[in-house]
């Protein structure tokens, strides 16, 4: 069994193997030939397990952009058939090295319950679940009436800073582990706005007054999408805008033949999960969240 970095000839495998085991987590070609092209930089690693020249498991890293103190976060899959080996711990020790390398201070994973134990070995604590859904855009209910005086346009027709700016406030008030205080422009800019699967036709802003009041942005490819952030300010909260951007963006959708449109919630984020549960999203797999200190 070799452990090593992830090489960008491995993308098809990583890719079949993120779809075998957890599809809603919606990974792309594009996204993984980015992170495996780029230069190299702690934090950002990506490791691969092999046996016989076969890809059995996975783990990446990133450093949560914004966060104080630096937060990471991962991701582990080991094909059911080699768990037990310890290839599990010798994916999860390099991962947290190279967080480590890059100053930070806790990781954050979202894992399935059957792995809470074992995980708690390397002094992992739940804080709480999110939940996955699912929907088949093309069966989204109608969409509801747009107020008065606001537009919905998609992000090809956006001013970015406009975004960045809504989204500076969306990463401060949204519920979580991760305390993001601010993700400076020209970071955001490279790693959101110019992020090769952010599917720009099918996300959606509300404008009000030159504005942004509320917006949804989607990550995916021509197959399926993943609802990434769905926020509305503060000030404009209760209004039902969240549920329009939503549900405008799943009708783009349909209408880009995207048949899978996947999102997640932490379990305390009512109003959202309400939001989902209306536009007709199915609960697909709810996972622990866990936090450890590096």
């Amino acid at each position: 069994m070799e452990i090593r970095a992830a090489r960008p000839g491995d993308v098809d495998a990583a890719v079949a193997l993120h779809d075998a085991l957890v599809p809603y987590l919606v990974v792309t070609r594009s996204s993984l030939i980015r992170r495996l092209t780029a230069p190299a930089a702690p934090g950002n690693g990506a490791f691969a397990a092999v046996d016989d020249g076969e890809l059995v498991g996975w783990a990446s890293g990133g450093l949560i952009g914004g966060s104080n103190p630096l937060d990471g976060e991962l991701r582990l899959l080991i094909r059911p058939e080699y768990r037990g080996r310890g290839i599990g711990t010798r994916l999860l020790e390099a991962t947290h090295a190279d967080l480590r390398t890059a100053g930070a201070t806790s990781a954050r994973v979202f894992a399935d319950p059957s792995s809470v134990d074992w995980a708690a070995r390397f002094g992992y604590r739940q804080t709480r679940q999110v939940h996955y859904a699912g929907i088949d855009p093309r069966k989204v209910t109608d969409l509801p009436e747009v107020p008065s005086q606001v537009q919905l346009v998609s992000f090809t027709e956006v001013d970015p800073r406009l975004l960045h700016a809504a989204d500076e406030v969306a990463q401060r008030t949204k519920p979580g582990d991760a305390k993001i205080l601010s993700h400076p422009y020209d970071a955001w800019l490279a790693d959101i706005w110019n992020a090769p699967d952010l599917v720009r036709e099918v996300s959606v802003a509300a404008m009000y007054d030159g504005q942004i009041i509320a917006f949804t942005r989607n990550h995916g490819d021509r197959a399926k999408m993943w609802s990434r952030m769905t926020s509305t300010m503060p000030e404009y909260r209760g209004r039902g805008l969240a549920k329009l951007v939503k549900s405008a963006a799943l009708h783009r959708a349909a209408d880009a033949g995207i048949e899978g449109a996947y999102t997640a919630n932490y379990d305390g984020n009512t109003p959202m999960l309400a939001v989902n549960e209306w536009l007709g999203y199915d609960r697909i797999a709810t996972h622990a969240v866990l936090i450890c200190p590096l």
